[in-house]
C-alpha cells in the first residue's frame, strides 16, 4: 500500500488491516525512514516522521558552479555540498569552526592572541578563497579576516564548496575556490526552531529562528548569541588561551510573492563582536596600554542582499548587496581603526539557443576602504582613502554536445581603476557514460588585487615593522583540474566516490617575507612562481539508514620560487602535505538516538618560525576528534551532549617571548638602545604570536538542546 504526502507533510493510508507493519518514507534529497508500526482495529494510527537531508545524493540542486539551478549530477563544475545536518554532527557557534571537518578545508587561525583567521582550500591562505553569501560577494577582504566568526550556523540551508579558480563568473579572489553560503528559505522554513549549547570551559551559544506570513510575503527572523567570558591560561604563559568574546548577530529575510510566480527577495543582517586576549590580568581599562599587553577587537558589521528577476518569459534578473564593515582595535599599543565598505549589482540573463544554454553578466563593484595605517596615507602623511570601482562583462555557454558529453566555455572582462583591463577565461568538459560515473576536466584563470592591511593580520600586529618594496601588481593564477565522481547506488544504502587532482600556477603572486629580518615584514611581487598541487578523495557511504561515513584525505605539495633568494622550493606556511577528515554516524532508529565521532588529522605542515627558534619548523602529527550523542524526542525536542578534542591534544609553544610582549628597551631582553642583550636574548627573540597549528583548547564538555515548530 502506498500514498503521496501532500504540499504540508501530511498523508494518510486508509483501511490497513490491524497488526505490524513496516512504513518506508522516501523523498529526493533526504535519507529514507524505515519505522515499524502497530495498527490497532477500529484506532486511528498517527505517526510523525522526520526526514533528514542526504547531502551525498547527486540529485541536489546546485548553483556556484555555473550561477544556475542545475543537478550537482548535471554540473560541467563539481561542487561539493554540506547541508546543516552535516554540521551538526559537530555542534559549533559560527561557520568559521563548522567548516574544520570539510576535506580540504583549512580554518586557519593567524594569531595565537586575538584568535583572527581565514580559510585555507587545497593549501591556498585564505585571501584566495572568496566567501559568497546567497551567490554574492557580500563577504569582504576585510571582513575575510574578522568577520567570519560572525556568520552563525542558523543562517545556512546549505553551503556550496568549489574548489579551484572561478574568476570568470565571480572576479577577484575567487583564486583559490569558492565557499557560496546559501541562507534559509522564509517561506519552507519551520515557524520557531532553537538552537541552544554550553561548554564546560564556559562557551554559549544561541540560535533562534522565526518564520511568518504577511499576505502573500514571508519572513524569517533568526538571532544568534555568543559569550566566552571566562578567560583560562592552560599552558601557563601568563596568556589567554582563546580570545574571550561576546557577539550578536540579527538577520532578516523576506520572500515577496508576486502574481508572475518570479522571485524578489531582501536580506538584512547585523552583526556586533566585542573580543580580546592577552595577558591575563588584562581589563578594559587596559585597552591600548603599554602596561599590560591585550589585542582587542570591535567589530560592527551591516549586510544587505537581494535579488529580483524581471516579469516576462526572458531570463532577467538583478542582484544587489552592500556591506558596511567598521573595525576598531588595538594591538598591544599599536591601534587600528578601519572602514570598509562594498556595494555590488549585477545583470544577468539566461537563455537556451538550442544546444547552447548561455549566461551574461554585467556586474559592478565598488570599494572604499580606509585605515590609519600607512596603506591609507600618501607620502606626506596626508590621509588618502582606497576607493576601487571594479565593472566588468561575463559570458558563458554551456554546450550539450551530447547525452553524455557537455562543454562550458568562459570568459570574463574587468576594469579595475588603478590596474586596467584584466581578462580571465575558463573551460570544462563534462563526461558521463551513465548516471553512476562522472568524469569533469576544468582549465581557467584567476586575478586578484590585494589590499595588505585587510587581509594580512602579521601586517598590522605592531611587532613588526612593514616595508612595502614596490608597486604591487594584481596576481595571476592558472589552474586545472580533473575531477572523477563515482555512485553506487545499493538495495540498502549508497556508496559515493569522488577524486579529483588540481594544479594551481602563481605569477606576481604578493610574498611576505618574516625571515630575512625578525622585526620587519616586506611585501614584494614574487620574482619566480609558485606552485600548489594535489590529490582530493572524498567517499560517502551509507548503509541501512543506520550507518552513514563521510570521509576524505588531501594529498598536496604547496611552494614557490623566489629567484631573488634561490632556485630552491620555499614551502608555503600552514599548508600540510597530508589532511583528513572523517564524519561517522550510527542511529539507533527505535530508541531515536544516534552517535557521531567526527574529526579531522593533519600532518606535519611548516610554521613562521624566526631565526634561531627553538620551536620545531614543522608541527608534529595530530588529530582533533569530537563525541557526540543526540536523542530525539517527540519529533520537536533534541537533546545532544559529547566532548570535543577527544585526545586533548595541545600545541606547545604558540607564543615567543610572553614574558616581554612589549619587547620593552631596558628590560629584561632588550638594552635602553633596543638591541638585544647577549646574556638573556642572545638569540635576538622578539614577542610573535603566528605559530599556529592548533587551536589552544583540551578535551571539553558541551550540552545541548534543540526545539523544532513546523
Amino acid at each position: 500500500m502506498g500514498t503521496t504526502a501532500d504540499e504540508h507533510g501530511h498523508f494518510v493510508l486508509p483501511s490497513v488491516p490491524e497488526g505490524k507493519h513496516n512504513l518506508l518514507a522516501t523523498s529526493v534529497g533526504y535519507i529514507a525512514v524505515n519505522r515499524n508500526i502497530q495498527v490497532n482495529a477500529g484506532k486511528e494510527t498517527v505517526v510523525d516522521i522526520e526526514m533528514a537531508e542526504d547531502n551525498a545524493q547527486l540529485k541536489e540542486i546546485v548553483v556556484t558552479g555555473t550561477m544556475k539551478e542545475v543537478t550537482r549530477l548535471a554540473s560541467p563544475i563539481p561542487v561539493e555540498v554540506y547541508s546543516p545536518a552535516f554540521f551538526k554532527k559537530n555542534p559549533t557557534p559560527n561557520i568559521f569552526e563548522s567548516l574544520s571537518i570539510v576535506n580540504g578545508v583549512q580554518p586557519q587561525i593567524n594569531c595565537n592572541v586575538c584568535n583572527t583567521g581565514d580559510i585555507h582550500i587545497n593549501g591556498l591562505e585564505g585571501p584566495y578563497t572568496m566567501i559568497l553569501i546567497d551567490g554574492m560577494p557580500i563577504v569582504s577582504s576585510l571582513s575575510t579576516v574578522y568577520g567570519l566568526a560572525g556568520i552563525p550556523n542558523s543562517l545556512v540551508k546549505r553551503m556550496e564548496i568549489i574548489k579551484g579558480p572561478a574568476s570568470t563568473l565571480y572576479g577577484s579572489e575567487a583564486v583559490g575556490g569558492v565557499i557560496n553560503i546559501i541562507t534559509q528559505d522564509a517561506a519552507m522554513s519551520p515557524r520557531l526552531r532553537v538552537d541552544g549549547f554550553a561548554t564546560s570551559i564556559g562557551e554559549y551559544n544561541t540560535d533562534v529562528s522565526s518564520s511568518f506570513k504577511v499576505g502573500n510575503s514571508h519572513s524569517l527572523v533568526g538571532i544568534n548569541f555568543f559569550d566566552y567570558s571566562r578567560p583560562a591560561d592552560i599552558n601557563n604563559d601568563n596568556f589567554t588561551d582563546v580570545t574571550l568574546q561576546k557577539r550578536v548577530s540579527v538577520f532578516n529575510k523576506w520572500s515577496f510573492g508576486r502574481p508572475s510566480g518570479k522571485n524578489a527577495s531582501v536580506a538584512a543582517r547585523f552583526v556586533h563582536e566585542n573580543r580580546w586576549g592577552g595577558e591575563m590580568q588584562w581589563t578594559e581599562a587596559d585597552r591600548g596600554s603599554s602596561q599590560i599587553y591585550g589585542e582587542t577587537i570591535l567589530t560592527d558589521r551591516a549586510e544587505i542582499i537581494g535579488n529580483y528577476a524581471f516579469k516576462g518569459t526572458e531570463d532577467w534578473q538583478i542582484d544587489y548587496s552592500y556591506n558596511f564593515h567598521r573595525q576598531d582595535s588595538y594591538y598591544g599599543v599599536t591601534k587600528y581603526l578601519a572602514d570598509q565598505q562594498v556595494a555590488f549589482a549585477q545583470l544577468r540573463h539566461a537563455r537556451k539557443l538550442g544546444k547552447h544554454d548561455l549566461l551574461f553578466g554585467l556586474p559592478f563593484r565598488y570599494i572604499f576602504y580606509d585605515d590609519n595605517t600607512p596603506g591609507t596615507a600618501e607620502a606626506n602623511g596626508n590621509n588618502m582613502p582606497s576607493y576601487t570601482y571594479l565593472p566588468g562583462l561575463f559570458m558563458q555557454d554551456e554546450i550539450a554536445l551530447s547525452p553524455r558529453f557537455t562543454a562550458l566555455l568562459g570568459g570574463r572582462y574587468d576594469h579595475h581603476n588603478i590596474h586596467g583591463n584584466i581578462f580571465t577565461e575558463r573551460v570544462s568538459l563534462k563526461f558521463s557514460p551513465d548516471q553512476q560515473n562522472t568524469l569533469r576536466l576544468t582549465a581557467g584563470s584567476g586575478f586578484r588585487v590585494v589590499n595588505i592591511f585587510t587581509e594580512d593580520h602579521a601586517a598590522l600586529t605592531g611587532s613588526r615593522q612593514v616595508i612595502i618594496s614596490e608597486d604591487l601588481d594584481p596576481e595571476r593564477s592558472w589552474n586545472v583540474n580533473l575531477n572523477y565522481t563515482r555512485f553506487i547506488p545499493r538495495p540498502h544504502g549508497y556508496f559515493n566516490f569522488d577524486a579529483s587532482l588540481f594544479y594551481t600556477y602563481f605569477t606576481n603572486k604578493i610574498v611576505g617575507d618574516f625571515d630575512t629580518n625578525p622585526n620587519e615584514i616586506v611585501y614584494s611581487n614574487l620574482d619566480g612562481y609558485a606552485i600548489s598541487r594535489g590529490l582530493t578523495l572524498n567517499a560517502d557511504v551509507a548503509f541501512s539508514g543506520a550507518f552513514k561515513m563521510n570521509a576524505g584525505i588531501t594529498l598536496m605539495d604547496v611552494y614557490r620560487i623566489d629567484h631573488r633568494i634561490s632556485d630552491s622550493e620555499i614551502p608555503q606556511f600552514h599548508a600540510p602535505k597530508f589532511s583528513g577528515t572523517f564524519a561517522l554516524t550510527y542511529t539507533l532508529e527505535p530508541v531515536r538516538l544516534s552517535f557521531d565521532l567526527t574529526g579531522k588529522v593533519n600532518g606535519p605542515m611548516y610554521l613562521p618560525v624566526v631565526p634561531n627558534d627553538f620551536r620545531p619548523a614543522q608541527s608534529p602529527w595530530f588529530a582533533l576528534v569530537n563525541l557526540q550523542v543526540t536523542k530525539s524526542i517527540a519529533n520537536r525536542w533534541e537533546i545532544y551532549g559529547g566532548v570535543k578534542n577527544l585526545l586533548n591534544f595541545i600545541p606547545s609553544n604558540p607564543l615567543l617571548h610572553p614574558d616581554d610582549p612589549f619587547d620593552r628597551p631596558g628590560g629584561p631582553y632588550f638594552d635602553t638602545a633596543g638591541s638585544p642583550r647577549p646574556d638573556t636574548n642572545p638569540y635576538g627573540y622578539t614577542f610573535d604570536t603566528t605559530y599556529n597549528y592548533a587551536p589552544m583548547q583540551g578535551a571539553r564538555g558541551f550540552l545541548g538542546v534543540r526545539y523544532t515548530l513546523p
